[in-house]
């Protein structure tokens, strides 16, 4: 039996917990449009068994070259066996290379797959959907299991750090640069190696969004390292450029990062400041105009929802999310039938798109529900 859903109904934190509980084994899948990113999670009895992200572009050999843990000729020979016929995978050649020794494997594939999740678990938006049982072998490199409870216990740790360095680091859109005033021979500092390495990829024009890509780290890692840089004067955070330089209509997309963040944290009442301060810069974004609706729906202000969502819609007709807002919106208040209207334009918008979108039949239900209920009403007043 499928479990599935948006996260904006069952956030993620709850739909590890509920496989946790119900000792689940199979593959929950969880997609986001913002990010355009796609995180795959193997369960066995409720226990983790490994993660994968679709954005990650180091594997296991080359998340290990970087780590220290082997050398390149080292990754290289065991690709060239691969080449030659050998079925098994990476870490189980490296081992019997002793290139590394299996505990050493064991730990790094583990940590791999936390910080997985760990990025996951950051998704305010998106979908997940859940199949019993595996369409596909768990990948072989899948050697532990790790408790959900302690991932769980350790993601909210790292929110609690995101808050505390929330006031240098309000998103991960902020260009990190060096510091003037702090400019150090290597010398001077003492680095870790994989603080050298955030410090090497810093250009003054690379994001912490950025960097983390290019680096194949997890965001939350090099904020955490810049953030530290920065408290020591050796760095410095910069904004993009601001955003009264742009004209209407042009990006705003340091904003609607901040309200994401502050949403993903709950805290709505930041969010909603953040998207009415990005409004007054750019009052033809539908993008924010949509954004604050989601605020408002979250505070279940469903009037001032409407009221944005409808204002979103003014300035983009097309903007398909605000179809489907617009169809919750009204559900929440009670106007079923306006609801359906909403939500069977977006189902014909959906139609006529290329993918289909994974909400479908979430919002088609709704619209069965929604006529059903009306239609019991309208009998029980006739």
């Amino acid at each position: 039996m499928a479990i599935e859903g948006p996260l904006k109904e069952l956030g993620i934190h709850d739909v590890f917990q509920l496989l946790d509980l119900s000792r689940k084994t199979g593959i929950l899948r969880v997609t986001s449009d913002l990010r355009n990113n796609e995180g795959r999670v193997w369960f066995g009895s409720g226990a983790i068994l490994f993660a994968q992200l679709r954005s990650n572009p180091h594997p296991l050999g080359e998340m290990l070259v970087r780590a220290g843990k082997i050398t390149e000729a080292d990754l290289q020979r065991a690709r060239d066996m691969q080449k030659q016929g050998d079925k098994r995978p990476i870490g189980e050649i490296l081992v019997e290379i002793d290139a590394i020794n299996n505990k050493e494997l064991d730990r790094q594939v583990r940590f791999q797959s936390e910080e997985v999740i760990f990025e996951m678990m950051g998704w305010q938006e998106g979908y997940f959907s859940f199949e019993e049982g595996y369409e596909q072998e768990v990948p072989a490199d899948a050697k532990t299991q790790i408790r959900t409870e302690a991932l769980l216990m350790e993601g909210a740790r790292r929110i609690d750090e995101w808050s505390r360095m929330n006031r240098k680091i309000p998103h991960t859109g902020v260009v990190p640069a060096f510091s003037a005033s702090g400019e150090a021979k290597e010398g001077d500092l003492d680095l870790l190696p994989a603080e050298w390495e955030v410090l090497a990829a810093i250009d003054g024009e690379r994001d912490i969004r950025a960097i983390a890509q290019y680096l194949g780290r997890s965001e939350f890692d090099v904020a955490k390292t810049a953030f530290g840089l920065e408290s020591a004067g050796i760095l410095i955070i910069n904004e993009p450029e601001p955003a009264e330089k742009a004209g209407p209509g042009e990006d705003a997309s340091s904003y609607i990062d901040q309200v994401e963040i502050a949403v993903s944290m709950r805290d709505f009442d930041r969010a909603r400041t953040v998207a009415e301060t990005g409004l007054g810069s750019h009052p033809h974004s539908a993008e924010l105009h949509m954004l604050l609706a989601r605020v408002f729906r979250a505070q279940s202000d469903y009037t001032k929802a409407e009221d944005y969502c409808r204002q979103a819609l003014r300035l983009d007709s097309m903007l398909t999310s605000a179809h489907r807002l617009m169809g919750d919106v009204l559900a929440l208040q009670g106007r079923f039938t306006e609801a359906v209207e909403w939500w069977e334009r977006w189902l014909r918008i959906q139609d006529g798109s290329p993918e289909r979108h994974p909400d479908v039949g979430v919002v088609r239900r709704a619209v069965q529900a929604a006529q059903l209920l009306h239609n019991q009403l309208r009998a029980s007043h006739g």
